[in-house]
């Protein structure tokens, strides 16, 4: 496993240069490693598209650092949104607002709305602080396949459609953030991650679930029907019968496998935990040529349901 590490200021500097003059940067997050461009630079967010091979229908979150950097990316700054800000920033929790003229199309998917979170990983923060601009950022991956949780992840997947990696260790939480809409008349959860549901009601109320098909832009990242994907077959599967063809590794939540298994993976019982390790695990075992890895259904509860989110995106067959 990757160890912690901490970049020197100078490769700071230097990776935030690089951003000021249009380039990619991969950087970590406490969630999972972004492909970061200026999100003010049309061009520079287009080579975010490119080298993720990612559709324009797919908007892009806003990285900022400060509360007075917020209102250079949103228009509107509801009370709701002060709420929420205060108290699960810096964190994994992206809050949709109508956007300022000043955040091109690309980042939006052409929407009149924009994602935007205040991470909490130092390297993060300081590489958003010497850059002096906030930092368009999805996953520093290849569309549709795992996200990186360590700088090695994003090597392997992207190679030199990046210009710069910032190495800052391992993420800690290990999926992407929650992103809420806060744009309509009622808070909408668009996609679940490090800060559940209900967490969200405790401080704002009631949240409604997005359940409408995407349509052609998506309001928020995550919500095509194929994603975090291993090159691996993906199956979730229950009561441990895994698949009779082949043979693979098995996620194991609660019960034997039943069938060829050739690796068991003793996950955390724990949401959280079993969150951080997740896509580390399924890295490793997408490098083993099985034919499959077999993955323990969570159970149907909000504490789960981010990790349910991914892993039936994960399977999914298109």
């Amino acid at each position: 496993m990757q160890t912690a590490y901490t970049p020197s200021r100078a490769e700071i500097e230097y990776a935030a240069s690089l951003l000021r003059a249009g380039r990619l940067v991969a950087f970590p997050t406490e969630t999972v490693y972004g492909l970061g461009a200026n999100a003010l630079d049309e061009l520079a967010v287009r080579r975010i598209f490119e080298a993720k091979g990612r559709p324009s229908t797919s908007p892009i979150i806003v990285h900022i650092s400060s509360l007075e950097m917020v209102h250079s990316v949103v228009a509107d700054w509801p009370h709701t949104a002060q709420q929420l800000a205060r108290k699960f920033w810096p964190g994994p929790l992206t809050l949709v607002l109508k956007k300022q003229p000043a955040i091109p199309s690309s980042v939006t998917a052409g929407l009149d709305t924009v994602g935007v979170r205040m991470p909490s990983h130092p390297v993060a923060l300081a590489l958003i602080e010497a850059a002096q601009l906030p930092i368009a950022a999805p996953s520093a991956n290849r569309f549709t396949q795992l996200s990186p949780t360590t700088a090695a992840h994003v090597r392997e997947g992207l190679g030199n459609r990046v210009d710069y990696i910032l190495d800052g260790g391992p993420c800690t939480v290990g999926i992407e953030s929650t992103v809420l809409s806060l744009a309509g008349d009622a808070p909408v959860l668009l996609r679940p991650g490090g800060v559940s549901r209900v967490e969200l009601e405790k401080v704002i109320g009631p949240v409604l679930l997005h359940t409408e098909a995407p349509a052609e832009a998506h309001p928020a990242p995550g919500m095509h029907p194929r994603h975090y994907s291993p090159r691996t077959r993906l199956v979730l599967v229950s009561d441990g019968k895994v698949p009779v063809e082949g043979a693979g590794a098995y996620l194991q939540l609660r019960t034997p496998a039943r069938g060829e298994v050739r690796e068991m993976v003793e996950m955390s019982r724990g949401a959280a935990a079993y969150a951080a390790e997740l896509y580390r695990v399924l890295h490793e075992l997408d490098a083993k040529d099985y034919d499959w890895i077999a993955v323990d259904a969570p159970e149907d509860s909000p504490e789960w349901e981010a990790v349910s989110d991914r892993l039936r995106r994960a399977a999914a067959k298109t």
